[in-house]
């Protein structure tokens, strides 16, 4: 005679009771565990890139959907670090894990604008009229102030009154272009931002 406690016939009828729901309503295990479930990156794009938020300049992977058809817009669906980058090894802080939150926030700037002094509103501009304007007023400006000789003959070839500020996210290449491109034109403020 074998004997239960209450806890184990409760136990036993329970499974049964549930089982026997289970299969009358069609339910069967067996096609539900044979199937496989689709990787969700499998049809993806993956694009390296590079964390813009702070100095350390973390490497990424981004994975979009869209496959380039006419009226078919590329989304961004998942970004997780890179394994093979030298400088995190595949981790992210948790601002970096958070970038898929970033690039869709509605809130995000994605291009140029310019406010007139006085103005309470910004205005959208091209890409072209921007680094256009900017080129004009660096030029207004070194025309300036730039100065080629100290007070007693020395030649300095020196402009004071602008800076500039290099992006940390840029490789060693372009950090080495960026300061020759500035040095050459005299400017002695400047700095990078992963020094910073």
């Amino acid at each position: 005679m074998v004997t239960m406690n209450r806890r184990q016939f409760l136990k036993i009828t329970g499974v049964s009771l549930a089982g026997s729901s289970l299969a009358l309503m069609g339910f069967s295990p067996g096609p539900a565990l044979a199937e496989v479930r689709a990787y969700k990156l499998a049809r993806a794009t993956e694009t390296r890139n590079t964390c813009p938020y702070c100095s350390v300049a973390c490497g990424i992977l981004m994975y979009s959907l869209g496959d380039g058809a006419k009226n078919a817009k590329a989304s961004i669906i998942h970004i997780e670090g890179d394994a093979d980058h030298p400088v995190n090894r595949g981790t992210l802080c948790p601002k970096g894990a958070a970038l898929i939150d970033f690039i869709h926030s509605p809130s995000r700037l994605k291009y140029p604008e310019y406010r007139a002094p006085g103005s309470d509103r910004w205005q959208r501009l091209s890409w072209d009229d921007a680094l256009d304007r900017i080129a004009k007023r660096m030029k207004e400006d070194r025309d300036a102030n730039f100065v080629e000789k100290t007070a007693d003959g020395k030649t300095v070839n020196r402009w004071l009154t602008t800076g500039m500020l290099a992006a940390s996210a840029s490789s060693n290449e372009v950090g080495y272009l960026t300061h020759k491109t500035i040095r050459s034109m005299g400017m002695l403020a400047f700095d990078n931002q992963a020094r910073v």
